[in-house]
């Protein structure tokens, strides 16, 4: 790895200031503080090269400057919230979006390099690897252009090419491609012997070499993609005898549609039928449109030896060349499927992670249930558990009167602000028992989600909390705690298991988990934590931090008590300087010493708030929090080397309101009244209803009882919309008009059309 040094006291602007070094295969930052400022401060270590970097902005749409200085800082181990919230002058303020695209694209050239280095060894073990072909396939930074480069020297099993190689027709082959043979037959001839019998036998393994040459032939294979990308129709047929079996998948039993035009749940529905056994897939462009552009740039002549090559030409595109390509692009368009199901996920999870909080509240966490009752915790402002009960207001016990005996008390005793109540099965008819309750106080009464609630409950993070307690108190738990902060309980559960997405176990399972992990760092991250209560499983994923030292955080925190100020992780066990620049400015202390302590503001920037407090002549507690001395603050007098203008309004932004949750304030709804099953709905009604799930062909929606109804995209504006994302939110709430009832399949369609 190569070292470059920065020239200069301090660190200023370097992608304002980066140019490509001549004659080089990495980049230097030029530094134009004059050399008796001088002192050697930082390195960056790169060996990507000037074709990588610019491939890696245009794939982004950054600049150059801009891809250099975020990978330089993921050298130097920096995160991505990190570097998004506290490096923006060194990056020209990218997102956290841009970031990861960048961090991706360098990891997929980095496989490449890997690929590289294999294919190199494989042709130089061959000892057919020529100073020319190593500059080509040095010089290749696209995969499929690579392959297509060791497609001829890749070890491959016996071929028909290979056999007639075997039997001495390749001179006959070269005959037949140079094209100047009027009457090749007579040529075939000469290649008779005891291996080749007759002048057909000879032609015929001729043209399996022509057929295999074709086949990896880079323009070739580039031109039958072209028709591929261009004019592609994916076919789906059912199975013969599976018509029955596989009703579910109906609409694809004789279905045909432009791949191009083919979007991701369609095309992960299909597949997903033809994985079950249901379906047969296939994809091709026009045959003949493609043969005939294939005959356009191989034959050139009119004779015996052009007739021979068309039929070797046909033999390659549908023995090889198609089938090649097929998989090809089916691997293309699932992977493009995938990609699309994720990020539909991974936007739906980020919704459901910043939900509005209920906050630091007393609350009453019910799992409702018919036969086994419903079980009741109350939670503390911290959400630590003080009671649980089991009640049985439901048939078949009907205890109703007993139930209340035992919840007015609780209420009481437990000084209950609001109640969380599951929204899985009897959740309407508990809802109603505790509407029917008169208490002491008001209290807001909440529907929450139980989705993964069961699979929290079972994991080893819920016995470890509750060892004593079963998997259905841990679950009422789980519910009450939802309800006051969703981020902190949500982040304990597999986001698989969440249930906000399509397809998610039809897609990639390594991309499907690396993209929701990201996901909830940034919203982590995006949150912040309060360092003196919250769990490891949260600590877990702020920025710079691994379970080790999160758990090591909590050790210290359980030894010796809250944290009194930011400096004080430093002794933690392997907290080291890295790891601290990293996760202090996402750690907050209310009520530190250091008011700046519970802010969003980096330990590092803490000398120069201080100089603007000097400056106004007020202490700093005074500043922090008042908008009047915030904006009288000329964020131009405080630009230096290291803090540029982003920096500065970023700091400003945060005094003024210290700590602000970006999360928006949580709002009560309440289902329609009298309306608890299926049959009960009507076309035409109009019902208020929670956005549960979004998909790229419409959102999911709940009404109040058993089964979600879809909203198609269709249904959701009176003008055309790609994407339902851009009308509505996770767990917004709407009103819908009731279009379609289907009871014995469960559908219900709703329509926001006129609502």
């Amino acid at each position: 790895m190569r070292k470059m040094w920065w020239i200069g006291q301090k660190r200023i602007c370097p992608w304002r200031n980066l140019e490509p070094a001549a004659n080089c295969d990495f980049f230097a930052f030029l530094d134009p503080l004059p050399p008796q400022h001088g002192r050697r401060i930082a390195t960056f270590v790169s060996m990507r090269n000037d074709k990588m970097v610019r491939l890696i902005a245009d794939r982004t749409g950054v600049a150059p400057q801009q891809v250099v200085a975020a990978l330089s800082l993921f050298d130097e181990g920096a995160t991505i919230p990190f570097v998004a919230r506290y490096r923006k002058e060194r990056t020209g303020s990218l997102d956290e979006v841009a970031l990861a695209s960048i961090r991706e694209e360098d990891e997929k050239l980095r496989e490449l390099e890997k690929r590289k280095e294999t294919i190199l060894k494989s042709i130089a073990e061959q000892q057919l690897l020529t100073p020319a072909l190593r500059s080509t396939i040095e010089g290749c930074y696209l995969l499929n252009e690579l392959e297509d480069l060791y497609l001829p020297y890749k070890p491959k099993r016996r071929t028909r090419a290979m056999i007639a190689r075997e039997k001495g027709l390749e001179p006959l082959a070269e005959i037949l491609m140079d094209q100047r043979e009027r009457d090749p037959a007579i040529r075939a001839e000469r290649f008779l012997s005891d291996q080749v019998s007759s002048v057909e036998e000879a032609l015929a393994g001729a043209r399996d070499i022509v057929a295999e040459v074709v086949s990896e032939h880079q323009g070739a294979r580039n031109l039958v993609r072209n028709s591929f990308s261009k004019e592609a129709v994916i076919r789906s047929r059912v199975v013969k005898g599976k018509e029955e079996e596989g009703i579910k998948y109906k609409d694809y039993f004789d279905a045909t549609e432009w791949l191009r035009k083919c979007p991701s749940h369609r095309m992960l529905a299909m597949r997903r039928g033809e994985k079950e056994g249901f379906l047969k897939l296939d994809l091709a462009p026009d045959e003949e449109k493609t043969l005939a552009r294939l005959n356009d740039h191989f034959i050139t002549s009119r004779n015996g030896c052009s007739e021979q090559l068309e039929v070797a030409i046909r033999d390659s595109y549908k023995r090889l060349l198609a089938p090649s390509i097929e998989t090809e692009f089916m691997g293309e368009s699932k992977n493009q499927a995938d990609l699309e199901a994720i990020k539909v996920f991974a936007e739906n999870l980020r919704q459901l992670l910043l939900a509005p909080p209920l906050g630091q509240k007393r609350v009453m966490g019910i799992d409702p249930g018919f036969r086994s009752g419903c079980k009741v915790v109350c939670l503390d402002a911290q959400g630590n558990l003080l009671h649980n009960e089991t009640i049985y207001p439901h048939p078949p016990q009907s205890e109703t009167i007993q139930a209340m005996k035992k919840i007015g008390p609780l209420i009481e005793s437990y000084r209950i602000e609001a109640l969380a109540i599951g929204d899985g099965t009897a959740s309407r008819e508990t809802e109603m028992f505790f509407k029917r309750m008169r208490f002491d106080r008001e209290l807001q009464i909440f529907m929450v989600s139980e989705d993964g609630a069961s699979v929290y409950s079972a994991s080893k993070t819920a016995r470890d909390e509750f060892p004593q307690y079963d998997v259905t108190v841990r679950g009422a738990v789980s519910i009450g705690r939802r309800l006051m902060d969703p981020l902190a309980e949500l982040v304990k559960i597999d986001p698989k298991s969440i249930g906000v997405g399509q397809y998610q176990h039809d897609v990639d399972q390594k991309l499907l988990q690396q993209a929701l992990e990201t996901t909830v760092v940034s919203c982590v991250n995006k949150v912040g934590v309060d360092l003196n209560t919250a769990s490891s499983h949260l600590l877990h994923h702020i920025s710079g931090l691994n379970a080790t030292l999160a758990a090591n955080i909590v050790e210290y925190r359980q030894q010796n008590g809250p944290y009194p100020s930011r400096e004080a992780l430093k002794k933690v066990a392997r907290m080291g300087p890295k790891a601290f620049e990293q996760c202090a400015g996402f750690l907050r202390i209310p009520g530190a010493t250091n008011p700046l302590d519970n802010s969003a503001v980096h330990p590092e920037r803490y000398p120069l708030v201080e100089k603007m407090a000097a400056d106004l002549g007020v202490p700093l507690d005074q500043l922090i929090g008042n908008e009047e001395l915030t904006r009288a603050i000329e964020a131009k007098r405080y630009v230096n080397a290291e803090v540029g203008l982003p920096t500065l309004t970023d700091i400003l932004s945060e005094l003024a309101k210290p700590g602000r949750d970006p999360r928006s304030g949580i709002k009560h709804f309440e289902f329609a009244e009298g309306i608890y099953s299926i049959d009960q709905l009507v076309p035409g009604m109009v019902l208020p209803c929670i956005v549960t799930n979004i998909t790229r062909f419409g959102a999911f929606v709940d009404v109040g009882i058993k089964q979600d109804g879809l909203v198609h995209i269709s249904e959701m504006a009176d003008r055309f919309i790609s994407d339902p994302s851009e009308v509505v939110k996770l767990q917004q709430h709407l009103k819908v008009r009731v279009v379609e009832v289907d009871i014995p399949r469960k559908r219900i369609a709703f329509s926001m059309k006129g609502v």
